[in-house]
Formats: structure tokens, C-alpha cells, sequence
């Protein structure tokens, strides 16, 4: 039976006209599936479906979504996360997050999903250019100063997922905070120029949580099997996008933050200075915590689509 898929030219032109000719036929096309942006239940015989291919170094997996959730699209991701997301599908072990969820806490509140990465994987934050001189994307590794030690040390970024209660809406957020002070790339000093360095690639200030933060042109949330993968910025000289954080094992979410995006189509970020948040266990804490680093200046903000929407 024929299926209502969408192949774009791009999957078309990875899997070859035979393959994508037998997909549409219903040949090798499932019916029922879950959605790898939304993870709700989809069919390929009852409403518009996406075929997603995500591609490896040495392996590709194609996938299904909801055409309302992302269109027709090729990918690239790494080697490491395609295995991971393979072995989620068939069920086995896939590589533990650096740092644990939590464990869940009594109703009515949710619990916030967190992952601590190596400065060495993210953020990927141009080096700032000189006066009046055009933009530089030179890529530079952030390093963090650690309090009295004569050596910089590597930074970590603490990144927490919660639903935040922004005017009546609930909004899927992303918190990141470096657990140490971040310097300028080149500099010579100690000040933390985290905030500022985010501010300068289009974050803003935040000041009212009750508001959400003004987007930022071309950075987007790559989602794959319903976890979260990173987080994309523009890429150099106007090239595709590249990751300014990305996971080292794919994030899990809650299915109230996957409810939300799927209602939201985008994605709030904050950023937060080092010491700021903290690990929240509830997102009613989350929330407070923000409105106390909104309060002290410390907080800024962004709002992105997700990944080819």
C-alpha cells in the first residue's frame, strides 16, 4: 500500500531512486512508528510522514516523523551518537550521560534531566574580531579559570532540560552553565566573559522570565529519537551549521519537555554564569533559580527552532 512519505532531494540523492521508489510503494516503509523529533505514535498510511536520514561517518539510519514536526532531511551527526541512537532503538545499552537525572520527585512538580560535558566538545564560540573589522570564526577552545590555580583548567558545561512556566505558556528550556568562570579566547585575565561572549553571538539579557527571549537567527536544537543531540550555531563564512554544544551520549528527555516542543516548535535557552543555577532536582526550583540569576544580571537568553524547521 502506498505510504504518505515526503523523501526530499537530499535523502533521494543518499539512498538512491530504487530505495526511495520501494519506500513510497510501502515496500520497506513502516506503518506505525514514533516520531524521532516528537517521539508520539505516527502512520505512514493516515498522515504526512518525514523520512529523516541521520548519517554517520560509516553508518546511516533512516527514520520517520511527522511532516508538522520536521520536513524531509539528511542529518550528518557522529559516529558515536548514531550508535547510541541505534542501540536505544533496539533496546540495548546505550553510553551513560556524564552525570545522572535525578531521581524523580513527588508530584505535582517534574523533575529536570541534567548532563555535564567537557569543555574539549562545547561550546564552539567564535574569537571576537577587532574594531570595526568583520566578524571572525576562527574557532578557539574556552578555557576556565579554577579559583587560586596557577594553570587554567578545562571547563565543564552543566546542561539542565525543564519546562518553564513563561507567562501562561509552558515552554521547553535549556539551561547551560559552565561550572567554573570562562575567559575570552587570547585573554590574559581572570574575568568570567561567558555571558558576554553569548551576548555577542545574538543572546540577550535577561531581565522577565515572564517573557521569552527574542530569537537568534540561524542557531537551532538538533533532536533525534527524541533526545537531545546539540545545540547548532551558524557556521563559518555562511556555511552550514555547526555545533556549539553537543552531547557526548544523547540527552534523554522527559515526555513533558517532548510534549512541549511539540507544541512549541522551539526551544528557549539560557545561559547562566558559572555557580548561578546549580543542579535543580524540580523545575519548580529551576524556575526560582532563574528568576534569581534574572534578578542579578546573571542570566541571557534565546529562542531557536528546532534543526531544519
Amino acid at each position: 500500500m502506498p505510504r504518505m512519505l515526503d523523501v526530499s532531494d537530499d535523502v533521494r540523492a543518499e539512498i538512491g531512486d530504487e530505495e526511495a521508489d520501494r519506500l513510497l510503494a510501502g515496500d520497506n516503509a513502516p506503518g506505525a512508528y514514533d516520531c524521532t523529533s516528537c517521539r508520539t505514535p505516527g502512520n505512514t498510511e493516515q498522515e504526512r510522514t518525514s523520512t529523516v536520514l541521520f548519517v554517520g561517518q560509516e553508518t546511516a539510519v533512516l527514520a520517520f516523523a511527522h511532516a508538522t514536526c520536521v520536513p524531509s532531511q539528511v542529518v550528518p551527526v557522529s559516529e558515536e551518537q548514531l550508535r547510541g541512537a541505534v542501540r536505544s532503538i533496539t533496546g540495548e545499552d546505550a553510553a551513560p550521560l556524564t552525570a545522572e537525572a535525578p531521581p524523580a520527585p513527588p508530584a505535582p512538580y517534574a523533575s529536570v534531566s541534567h548532563a555535564s560535558v567537557p569543555q574539549a566538545s562545547a561550546p564552539y564560540i567564535p574569537a571576537p574580531a577587532a574594531p570595526l573589522a568583520p566578524a571572525s570564526h576562527t574557532s578557539a577552545l574556552l578555557t576556565a579559570e579554577a579559583p587560586h590555580a596557577p594553570v587554567a583548567q578545562q571547563a565543564v558545561l552543566g546542561v539542565t532540560s525543564g519546562v518553564v512556566l513563561v507567562g501562561q505558556e509552558a515552554c521547553p528550556a535549556l539551561v547551560v552553565e559552565p561550572t567554573a568562570p570562562i575567559v575570552r579566547p587570547g585573554s590574559a585575565g581572570h574575568a568570567d566573559d561567558f555571558l558576554q561572549l553569548l551576548i555577542e553571538q545574538g543572546f540577550a539579557p535577561v531581565v522577565d522570565l515572564g517573557r521569552p527571549p527574542a530569537p537568534n537567527p540561524g542557531w537551532s536544537v538538533l533532536l533525534a529519537m527524541g533526545r537531545l543531540h546539540a545545540v547548532l550555531m551558524p557556521g563559518p563564512n555562511g556555511g552550514g551549521p555547526v555545533a556549539w554544544w553537543q552531547a557526548h551520549s544523547p540527552m534523554p528527555l522527559s515526555d513533558g519537555w517532548r510534549s512541549a516542543v511539540g507544541r512549541s516548535r522551539k526551544v528557549l535557552i539560557y545561559g547562566a554564569a558559572a555557580g548561578t543555577i546549580g543542579t535543580q532536582p524540580r523545575e519548580d526550583q529551576l524556575r526560582a533559580a532563574l528568576d534569581r540569576a534574572a534578578a542579578r544580571g546573571a542570566l541571557v537568553g534565546a529562542s531557536m527552532p528546532l534543526a531544519g524547521t
